[in-house]
């Protein structure tokens, strides 16, 4: 599967300070001046809009952010030196990246009130524009002592999945159980009443014959027929005459304060299926005999010209009385079938369910 990439947007981080929200790329919080420590992670705000700016791009592009060793303060990707107290970054640690922050949720741009002077900003802006209050502080905590809201009587997102398992499972069970009672047989008494025996052969000509396959895999001397376009493969990468189909685009944090945007696809591939007619041998007749003795013959039909004989088939019955109950047996040794003499004594395994799994003469 194909990973591909739409852009990019800037995530969020709360400074664990004074608990404001601030842009990704910013690495001291806006409001109180503190820096982004190393485990404070990045989040998705609630609408992104993908980034526009070169420079932005580039940074996010580079990889993910370093925090000094000695300071902890946070460096942009290829820097060596700590912009804030000249350390040598070889001794910091890179941010974390590559994990998925949540879907990309986008849309048209709202106006949002100021908390502290009323002025409308849009809903992407972390400070307003007119007093420079914070736009983007966390929901409030629950007082000490509040009563916490009911739970919702919705049922939880697994439910579904572990009922699922739990019905796999349950067949499984019953599976196993219906397999080890087949299985299980008893040995009984009986008598052969009556047999019956079937064989056939099939008689074929020359004729035209339609089949259906892909139009590249059609003998040449087939003649092809009506075709659809149909889908023959599913790649994981663009090859012709395919069709892109992508899934929900998510957000990746690269670990820069800003997210890469990105779309798992894959290309279904379409191909003509066709129609094709092609002479060649075909059944136009059957040949049987049957009868009800131990002498089964196979049928000597008069063929025309340009018949063959084609396909032989036989089956033999054994119908026995086991305490009055009638058995039925279904033979397909000739050998085994020729020894059921009308009145002959046999044992009959038979399985809980009343089939007979295996005969033998009695001894």
């Amino acid at each position: 599967m194909a990973r591909k990439t739409l852009g990019y947007v800037e995530l969020e981080w709360t400074c664990p300070n004074c608990k404001n929200k601030n842009p990704g790329t910013q690495r001291t919080c806006q409001t109180c001046g503190s820096p982004q420590p190393a485990d404070v992670s990045f989040e998705q705000g609630e609408r992104q809009e993908l980034i526009s700016e070169a420079a932005k791009i580039e940074a996010a592009k580079a990889g993910p952010d370093i925090h000094c060793g000695f300071c902890g303060a946070r460096n942009p990707a290829g820097t060596t030196i700590c912009k804030q107290c000249g350390a040598d970054l070889k001794h910091g640690s890179k941010r974390v990246s590559g994990q998925v922050v949540g879907a990309f949720k986008t849309g048209p741009a709202t106006q949002v009130p100021c908390p502290s002077c009323g002025a409308l900003n849009p809903d992407t802006a972390h400070i307003c524009s007119q007093c420079g209050a914070s736009l983007r502080r966390p929901k409030a905590e629950a007082e000490p002592g509040a009563v916490p809201a009911k739970a919702s009587a919705l049922p939880i997102k697994g439910g579904v999945g572990v009922a699922v398992i739990a019905g796999v499972v349950i067949l499984a069970i019953l599976a196993c159980i219906i397999m080890f009672l087949a299985g299980r047989t008893k040995a009984n008494n009986g008598v052969v009443q009556t047999v019956n025996w079937q064989r056939s052969i099939a008689i074929e000509a020359i004729g035209p014959v339609t089949h259906e396959d892909w139009k590249d895999q059609i003998p040449a001397d087939g003649a092809i027929g009506n075709c659809s376009q149909q889908e023959r493969s599913v790649e994981s990468a663009p090859v012709p005459n395919s069709t892109e189909v992508c899934g929900t685009p998510f957000t990746v944090d690269s670990g820069s304060g800003a997210g890469q945007v990105v779309q798992d696809c894959e290309y279904h591939v379409y191909d003509d299926y066709c129609q094709y007619t092609i002479q060649e041998w075909t059944r136009v007749d059957e040949a049987v005999l049957q009868g009800s003795d131990l002498n089964p013959v196979w049928p000597n039909p008069n063929l025309s010209s340009g018949e063959r004989l084609g396909e032989q088939k036989e089956s033999y019955t054994i119908i026995f009385n086991v305490g009055g109950k009638t058995y039925t047996y279904e033979a397909n040794d000739p050998a085994l079938f020729s020894q059921a003499q009308i009145g002959s004594q046999w044992v009959l395994h038979i399985n809980t369910f009343g089939s007979v799994t295996a005969i033998e003469p009695a001894r």
